[in-house]
């Protein structure tokens, strides 16, 4: 996933260190260089658990953890996929490695509590922690859970402490729009996520929806006939989420780059003025998110700057 080089001062020169969890989406070396740390979920494909892969160049036979190749293939495949949370021992040691390292609290930012129980497993594990946690549900998923955790970097990387940052990165939750499209609601129906989204299903299984995240849960939006019209109306409520504010972007997708090029490629030129000199955010989404949306998913995530 490409990202913006916007020069921003780098989390880990405070003493506030930041967690996060592998379906915020972020490039593997901009976690490295802002200091955050990540967390995998996990994968069950067939009868075998991966965590997920934190590289982009994994191995796609799961050796270094499952990747979206994998998963794609496995759910066209109809192979049985399912994930599951991080244990609270897995947050736990996170947070001790980020204590033996100097951090004297930590702001672990994560994807909404209506998806997962990643957010509890933090809420556990900072109990037993060796310095105080903030444990921050972002109501987000991918890259709008990503632009959360940026925001708590930046505000520890400027002096904040625990509590201004886990709140920076709510503000930057709060802010970010998320829609995305998907070819079938069939892998959302599958893993329990469709929410709202249920009254969608049987004639809406013919169609291509557009969903959205509302108030942390995947909620329905539109109903469109064929994948460009969905493409299209995408980016219509992108550039409205972003009006004339600045903004950042992110469009992700699952085994379908050339309609996520597409996308970003007219964002840029819609949303110039908004984007100033940062790039969009583009790539393929996680083995973990990817299980529940399916191939051919596109995503996008504007989230407003202060």
């Amino acid at each position: 996933m490409s990202a913006p080089g916007d020069g921003r001062i780098a989390a880990s020169s405070g003493t506030v260190a930041i967690v996060t969890d592998s379906t915020a989406s972020l490039p593997a070396e901009v976690a490295r260089a802002r200091g955050i740390r990540v967390v995998p979920l996990q994968v069950v494909i067939g009868a075998v658990s991966y965590d997920e892969a934190l590289t982009p160049g994994a191995d796609e036979d799961g050796s270094d953890g499952a990747t979206p190749e994998l998963v794609a293939k496995s759910l066209r495949e109809w192979t049985p996929v399912s994930t599951s949370r991080p244990t609270p021992a897995a947050m736990l040691e996170a947070y001790r490695a980020a204590a033996a390292e100097g951090a004297t609290s930590i702001v672990s930012v994560h994807l909404s509590a209506e998806i997962s129980g990643t957010y509890e497993s933090a809420q556990l594990a900072a109990r037993d922690s060796p310095v105080p946690v903030v444990p921050v549900d972002s109501r987000q998923v991918g890259m709008a859970t990503g632009f959360a955790v940026l925001a708590a970097a930046d505000a520890a990387g400027g002096g904040a402490d625990a509590a201004e940052a886990a709140q920076a990165a709510r503000n930057r939750a709060a802010s970010t729009t998320s829609l995305f499209y998907v070819d079938t609601l069939e892998y959302l129906r599958r893993g329990g996520r469709v929410g709202a989204a249920a009254a969608l299903l049987g004639s809406a299984l013919s169609v291509k929806p557009i969903l959205r995240i509302d108030n942390g849960k995947v909620g329905p939006f539109e109903r469109v006939r064929t994948s460009g019209k969905a493409l299209a109306r995408l980016e219509e409520l992108a550039v409205e989420a972003a009006g004339s504010a600045q903004v950042d972007v992110a469009v992700a997708h699952l085994a379908s780059p050339e309609r996520a090029e597409q996308l970003a490629g007219r964002l840029r030129e819609r949303l110039a003025d908004g984007l100033a000199d940062r790039d969009i955010w583009l790539g393929e989404v996680g083995a973990v998110l990817g299980a529940h949306v399916g191939p051919g998913m596109v995503a996008v995530a504007v989230a407003v700057r202060d």
